[in-house]
């Protein structure tokens, strides 16, 4: 059985990210570094989303982790 991951926020998260870095999305929620991984999902079956930024500016990253569209934030969270 999967983990559930932890709500963090009930709403995304902006952030601005640069064209073509890398990044890696806590899918988890345990997270102390949100809305990024870093590494708390050991403990977990969950493991991070990679991506690569389409283009440079403000992106809204979900924090509820229930989004249909990982990373980004759908509004799954409206229905939390």
């Amino acid at each position: 059985m999967r983990d559930q991951p932890v709500i963090n926020k009930k709403g995304p998260f902006p952030v601005e990210l640069e064209k073509g870095k890398d990044y890696y999305w806590c899918a988890c929620g345990h997270s102390k570094r949100q809305p990024f991984c870093d590494g708390s999902h050991h403990a977990t079956d969950m493991t991070p989303v990679a991506f690569v930024a389409e283009r440079d500016g403000t992106a809204y990253l979900c924090g509820c982790k229930h989004s249909k569209n990982p990373p980004y934030c759908d509004g799954s969270h409206n229905q939390l």
